[in-house]
Parts: structure tokens; sequence; C-alpha cells
């Protein structure tokens, strides 16, 4: 029976270490290879040419690389950048690549299709097939810092977990992935600088307040009433606002991390001056620091429109005058459905 090889981005130093040992290679080996896995982002054994053939070919021989392959890119007209990337095992997931004067975002996927069904998203009409494995999103952000690099002579600055999949149920993947990507030999991002987006799974909220996790965290909350949460994001049936209230609270009381709210406007659904001051209520209870107001995005099947531009300042001037800091953040991408709730792999 041939045995199973082991995925080396999985292998910690140590173990690598006690590889090279057991196969007569001098220490220095350990610290080549672990480079090349993580600070410079190796996509196979064959490009690790400062290792001889022989070794390579014994590594090969011993271990899987399973890499993301890039399987389609398209270009936005206003520069957005989306990829559908092919997994070892034949899924497929999107990443975007948002570029602007001051910084250049990836938006990464957690998992494969998501679970949640939010009434508005193209990935909630997905079956979830499998988490991400936390290497697997970091090839994301390599990959996506590649085309960066070629497309606009600049490396990433920023990344957020807001494509497909809910991030927090994938939560030790997510926070390995962010390791690796804040680690000094892995790609030395600041932690500052990564933004991880949630529907609201109030438990995992607390946990990351345990982990003292040292990155940003975004509620999508889109209703700032249980009734309408309910019917557009079913999770708020057992993650209601009161406990993500309670939660977003117990995460900044151990972090003391930017919070975010991010709220899509849906026409004659959540527009109103109501729902407005229903808002406000909500972002008096939590320590957040801005509220993004999100132009919706259509996706087939989904009967929402989006509010005109009169509806949207009205309720943008009523938060203000309300002293919320609100900012309204418009859509990239729309034209490769690369936009808010649209990655869904079309074609």
């Amino acid at each position: 029976m041939t045995a199973v090889k082991q995925n080396i981005r999985h292998l910690g130093v140590e173990e690598l270490a006690k590889y090279f040992e057991t196969i007569g290679e001098k220490k220095f080996r350990t610290k080549q290879v672990h480079e090349w896995i993580w600070k410079r982002g190796a996509q196979s054994f064959e490009e690790m040419t400062d290792l001889s053939k022989e070794l390579r070919l014994k590594m090969t021989e011993k271990f899987t690389m399973p890499a993301l392959t890039v399987d389609a890119t398209q270009f936005s007209s206003d520069g957005t950048v989306k990829s559908r990337f092919m997994t070892y095992d034949g899924h497929m997931i999107e990443g975007v690549l948002i570029p602007t004067e001051k910084r250049n975002t990836a938006c990464v996927s957690s998992q494969i299709g998501c679970s949640l069904s939010c009434k508005f998203c193209a990935t909630g009409t997905m079956e979830r097939k499998r988490n991400l494995d936390y290497d697997e999103i970091y090839n994301q952000v390599v990959l996506l810092n590649q085309q960066s690099e070629k497309s606009f002579d600049k490396k990433l600055s920023n990344v957020v977990f807001m494509g497909m999949g809910e991030p927090l149920l994938n939560y030790k993947n997510v926070l390995k992935a962010i390791d690796r990507l804040i680690a000094t030999d892995g790609m030395a991002m600041s932690p500052k600088r990564i933004t991880v987006s949630t529907a609201g799974v109030s438990k995992m909220i607390k946990q990351l307040g345990d982990d003292r996790v040292r990155f940003n965290l975004a509620l999508s909350l889109h209703a700032a009433d249980d009734k309408k949460r309910n019917q557009i994001m079913p999770i708020n049936e057992t993650n209601n606002i009161a406990a993500l209230v309670e939660a977003l609270n117990y995460f900044y009381d151990k972090t003391k991390n930017d919070i975010t709210l991010e709220y899509i406007l849906f026409k004659d659904v959540n527009d109103s001056i109501e729902d407005a001051e229903a808002l406000v209520k909500v972002y008096r209870q939590i320590p957040t620091h801005l509220v993004n107001v999100i132009e919706y995005n259509p996706i087939e099947g989904a009967k929402f429109t989006k509010p005109d531009e009169d509806a949207t300042q009205r309720f943008t001037d009523y938060l203000a005058k309300n002293r919320v800091n609100v900012r309204v953040r418009r859509s990239r991408g729309k034209d490769i459905d690369a936009a808010c709730g649209q990655l869904a792999n079309k074609g």
C-alpha cells in the first residue's frame, strides 16, 4: 500500500528540520525551504531552484505541495481584477484585487461555497463544499499579490476576508492563515491592515476576543431590527442583534481593535428613516468606529433593488446628523460580478 504523502506546507519548522536530518541534509535547508514556501510564495518544488535536483526529487517523493492555479481572470473597467482559482481537488473559489491610489486590497475567500444562505448574496445560493485550508487561503493572497505587482507595480497593502464563505465558520484555518500573513517569515503584513468580515457568529466573535487577535472586525448587519434581519439573513434567528451587540462589546473590551458595521441598502426594505433610526440605536450600543453604507449589487434570483441616490442621501444624512461616522462605499467590479455579494464562480 502506497503511503499517503503529507502536504509540506502543513509541516512546522521543527518537523521540517527533523525530515532534513533523517535524510542527512544540512540544517540550513530548513530555513531555505521554509522561506520558499512562505516568504517567496513557491507554487511547486521545481521553483526551489537553489536546491539540487536530487533533493527536489526526494521531497516530491515524500511530500505534496498542493497549490491554487488561476483558472480565469477578469478585468473591470474600474481596474478591479477578479480571479477564479482552482484548488488541488478541482473546486473553484474567487478572489478579488481592488486597486486604489492609496492602497491595493485583496478580497479573499475562506470556504468553497457557503452555508448561511443570505438572501442578497450569490455565494449564499451555493452549497458549501468544504473549508479552505490555511495554506490555500495564504496561497490566494500570494497570487493576488503577484497580480498586484504585475498589473500595478505595487504590493498588496490590505487583506479583507469578504469573499466566499463565512470566515468564523472556518475559524482555525482563517486565524492560522492570518498568522502566516503577519509573520516576519511570511508576508510580514500589519494585522491592522487585515479585516475579517462576519455575518454574525456571536460565539466565535467572543472567541476572537479570548484569543486576543490583532486584526479588525467587520459585521455584516444590513438590518437593525431582528424581524427584518431574520428575513434577509437566516443566521439572525440564532444570533440576534442583542447577542451580536454583547459579543462585539466583549471583543472590543478584550482587543480594542476597530469594528466596522456593514449595511447594504435595499430599496423599500431597510432604507427608510425608521431603519436609519434603528441603526443609530444599534450603533450607540457598540464601540464601532464606522458604518459602511454599501450600494446593492444585483444577483440572479434575488428580488432586491438598489435605492435611488436621493434615498441613499436621506439615509446617510440622517445617520451623520445623529453623530454616526458614516461612509458610502461604492461598489467596484460590478461589470465582472466582482462586487460585494456577487461572487459565485460564474463563467
